[in-house]
């Protein structure tokens, strides 16, 4: 397939890049520094997200089968770059025919209220009560910014018309990829605290090509 990956030299970018070559893809990369790609096997494309470039967005995405995308601010500072960027991929991909995306959201944005969803529900269905009530409290208000960001961005996707799937992953880490992780649709998963980056960028590659998680919110974790 031809596949662009959005920031992927970040946490969950990197894995979707090296599992993409590794898999035998042709892969366009959009990063904020383009030196930090060395393969010349890969298509690189120089774009700031927190300012995107219109012109440069449908460059990168222009011809791909599908769009991954691991946007996220790094630091509350950056916090609106998850909604504006995905919002300018959108409008790129829309402008180039492109209609397959995949992005990497978080697992407590369920109970984050947005424009698109004023009312979302007190408590996660797949929480059990120390999540519900220790785990995701404290979350949500370390990271208030971050979540209310990525709320934002699945506003933009539920809107955009394109065949998106939101991949929601509780505590991430630098583990290596296991390639054994359980999944829930519109849910998180039950006692689910942490997964890797490596085995959540398994997991949006391997539904490029699942029509049965086009328009749906998947949450994953170990």
């Amino acid at each position: 397939m031809k596949l662009t990956i959005v920031a992927a030299t970040g946490g969950v970018g990197s894995q979707l890049l090296g599992q993409a070559l590794a898999a035998g893809h042709e892969v366009t990369a959009v990063v904020r520094d383009p030196t930090r790609i060395s393969d010349p096997s890969v298509r690189v494309v120089a774009a700031d997200l927190s300012a995107p470039d219109p012109v440069a967005l449908r460059s990168a995405v222009d011809g791909a089968d599908a769009v991954l995308s691991g946007l996220g601010a790094r630091s509350g500072a950056e916090a609106g770059v998850a909604s504006r960027g995905t919002r300018a991929v959108v409008d790129a991909m829309r402008a180039t025919g492109v209609r397959r995306i995949v992005v990497v959201s978080a697992a407590s944005v369920g109970t984050v209220p947005s424009p698109g969803r004023p009312n979302p529900p007190r408590h996660n269905p797949g929480d059990g009560f120390l999540m519900r009530h220790i785990a995701a409290p404290l979350a949500k208000a370390a990271f208030r910014r971050h979540y209310a960001d990525l709320a934002l961005m699945e506003d933009v996707l539920r809107d955009s018309g394109l065949d998106w799937t939101v991949s929601r992953p509780p505590r991430l880490l630098d583990r290596r990829l296991r390639r054994r992780y359980r999944t829930a649709y519109e849910q998180n998963v039950r006692g689910g605290a942490f997964i890797s980056r490596a085995d959540v960028a398994h997991h949006m590659l391997d539904v490029l090509d699942q029509p049965e998680t086009i328009h749906r919110i998947i949450g994953i974790a170990y």
